[in-house]
């Protein structure tokens, strides 16, 4: 029998999923198959409603090889797991003769534990165990979430928290929940037969597609214990999130509770000696970090040097002398041993990395209003890594609507240890970048607006004209509006004044769930929402709801970012440009995201309202308007007011 061909297989899977092939997705799929086959790396970039989901999955599939696929958000897992593979797979089958299996996998603590759910918690105050349903009372939320959990472990079959509806907080998670640091291991553990996590991965062992988050991929690649079964192709979805999602899994973390958590774990499972050195050194820690000021640390002062010493000295002294527990009274000691060696093991592994003091990492204090003082530290950059870690043994493809920024892939190939496009030579990974469009025909669809006569935003500041600006553009289009601020005090500042002004709603991040909110903004076209980092990306919202597009200012990383001004530093020492290389691709990054959220399908009509000038004005910014989508552009505000009034009335007239 003749192989299938691709676009063959490829028409059989957009049919099955209700879609419409677009000529995008076919030449990404070929682009895919063929980075598959020579085993080279691919970059691709596809705009919103481009497919890109079966644009990788047909030839992965129609390969036959093991893959696994990575993606940042939920939402994306979920589409994948239980919509595009299900339908693609019996899609293919006839063409294909086989029916390849899929399987997700996440970390360890996004599983429902059933020892701690049936033992309960170690509690280093309580003698003995912490039966959390009884201490809880049935009264309370916390009570009430518990019951429904023990209910719900009965019923489920992958004791995923993503499959618990509704959700549950952190806190309630954190009761029936280990991470993988105080997981007993199957042989050990009484529950380890049908252990949920451990039969997540016994699934991903036989499947063909594993699909699995950036995090795990991340622990995977620094780890060295490797989390993911063998495979021979990688594709990392929404690949513009990889570097921050990799660089939050390398970032460690000291703070005073969790050590004196530590110290309370550790309390009763070794000799009164050991205890004692653990909680002064606990102590003088905590005595440092109540005068901490932000910032970052370029030489770790002396005695804050000498706490950590005293820290990681005496989390190993007690590492070693973790043995049987010294009061009988502590009942499921294994589960008390395990858990208080995650927590000491993690103290000793920050406080040894920061006593170490590579250059390659970046430290420094930071300081809640609720949390308190942290110290954290975080590698420079997380290229190196990459490179060594995720193009040396497999055939990677890494697509998302932004990774060609500033006209080029070369930006964000750098930020993954990617010498330039084209570069030859010896242990140089091969890739090239691909750009297959969108559907959408964005100069007709949108417009580009910069508010060209805006005073130039300061670091702080009422900026009373970009209210006003702000308030006619909401008015000229009728509600209708998503405004993406660069800090919280920013969004509230604006939702405040508007709800002054304008007789529309206006929702505000974090007065509910973002679920709710978006649902709300796109059931209502009069209704405005406005937020921060989060919607710049997480917003889908077709149609007539969200026809203008507001972001209040470049969103620059913030001049005492210690990570990013560390990052920009050291691009200038190498003789770079530190500015473009961190904080104008941050920014193009973000505004491509954010410039995303106008044009969801082929009828949306709009526009994208940037209220600082710098985008006209200054040097970078043509830079900025690059990496944008392909949107009419005008600095004329009378234009815009007219042209808003007008896609405003069109679906008044439509009834939307």
């Amino acid at each position: 029998m003749t192989k299938p061909s691709l676009p063959e297989l490829l028409h059989a899977a957009v049919s099955a999923v209700g879609g419409v092939e677009r000529p995008g997705q076919v030449t990404m799929a070929t682009a895919v198959a063929d980075a598959i086959d020579d085993g080279s790396h691919l970059l691709v970039q596809a705009g919103t409603g481009t497919g890109k989901s079966l644009g990788y999955l047909v030839p992965a599939l129609a390969h036959g090889e093991r893959v696994v696929v990575a993606t940042a958000t939920l939402a994306l897992q979920r589409q994948l797991v239980e919509r595009d593979l299900p339908r693609t797979v019996e899609a293919l089958h006839p063409q294909l003769r086989r029916r390849p299996q899929f399987a997700m996998l996440k970390g360890r603590s996004n599983y429902l534990c059933l020892h701690r759910l049936h033992e309960g918690v170690p509690q280093e105050e309580e003698e003995g165990l912490f039966d959390q349903f009884e201490a809880a009372a049935p009264t309370s939320k916390l009570g009430q979430d518990l019951l429904r959990m023990r209910d719900w472990a009965d019923e489920t079959e992958t004791g995923d928290r993503d499959d618990l509806t509704p959700g549950v907080s952190d806190k309630a998670w954190g009761q029936v929940s280990v991470s993988s640091r105080e997981c007993l291991g199957a042989t050990k553990c009484a529950y380890g037969a049908e252990c949920f996590a451990e039969s997540a991965r016994e699934r991903a062992k036989l499947a063909d597609v594993v699909v699995t988050n950036h995090a795990l991929l991340a622990i995977d690649a620094i780890e060295g214990a490797p989390v993911l079964p063998q495979h021979e192709v990688l594709i990392v979805d929404e690949a513009h999130e990889l570097v921050s999602r990799v660089t939050g899994v390398a970032t460690g973390e000291l703070t005073p509770g969790q050590v004196n958590r530590a110290v309370r774990r550790a309390a009763k499972l070794v000799n009164e000696k050991a205890a004692d050195q653990l909680q002064t050194a606990a102590e003088g820690f905590e005595r440092l970090m109540e005068l901490a000021l932000p910032g970052r640390l370029e030489e770790i002062p002396e005695d804050l040097g000498y706490a950590l010493m005293a820290l990681r000295d005496a989390a190993r002294t007690v590492i070693s002398a973790i043995g049987s527990t010294r009061d009988k009274s502590v009942q499921d000691e294994d589960a008390v041993r395990k858990q208080a060696l995650a927590a000491v093991e993690s103290v000793h592994d920050v406080a040894e990395r920061i006593t170490n003091g590579s250059e390659w990492d970046v430290v420094w204090y930071e300081r809640h209003d609720r949390f308190g003082a942290s110290l954290r530290v975080a590698p420079l950059s997380v290229s190196g890594l990459l490179r060594e870690k995720l193009f040396a043994e497999r055939s990677v493809v890494l697509t998302s609507a932004t990774l060609k920024l500033g006209g080029d892939f070369n930006g964000v190939g750098a930020s993954l240890g990617l010498a330039p496009e084209g570069t030859e030579g010896e242990d140089v990974p091969q890739w090239k970048g691909l750009d297959v469009g969108s559907p959408f025909d964005y100069p007709k669809q949108g417009i580009l607006y910069v508010a060209r006569h805006l005073a130039t935003p300061g670091r702080e500041g009422s900026r009373g004209d970009m209210m006003d600006e702000l308030a006619e553009l909401v008015e000229a289009a009728g509600g209708r509006t998503l405004g993406l601020f660069s800090s919280m005090r920013a969004a509230q500042a604006a939702a405040e004044e508007l709800r002054g002004r304008l007789d529309k709603p206006i929702l505000l991040q974090g007065e509910d769930t973002l679920g709710e909110l978006i649902k709300t903004f796109a059931a209502d076209p009069e209704t405005c929402l406005f937020g921060t980092l989060s919607l710049w990306q997480g917003v889908d919202v077709p149609g007539a709801s969200c026809q203008l597009v507001v972001m209040d200012r470049i969103p620059f990383p913030r001049p005492d970012d210690p990570l990013m001004s560390a990052r920009q530093k050291a691009v200038e020492e190498g003789g770079g440009n530190g500015f473009m290389a961190v904080a104008a691709t941050h920014a193009a990054l973000l505004m491509a995201q954010g410039a995303g959220r106008l044009v969801r399908a082929t009828g949306d009509r709009g526009v994208v309202a940037v209220l600082d000038p710098r985008l006209a004005n200054a040097r970078y910014g043509s830079y900025l308007r690059a990496s944008l989508p392909d949107f009419w552009y005008t600095t004329d505000r009378n234009q815009v007011r007219r042209s808003l009034a007008a896609i405003d009335a069109v679906a008044k007239a439509e009834g939307k």
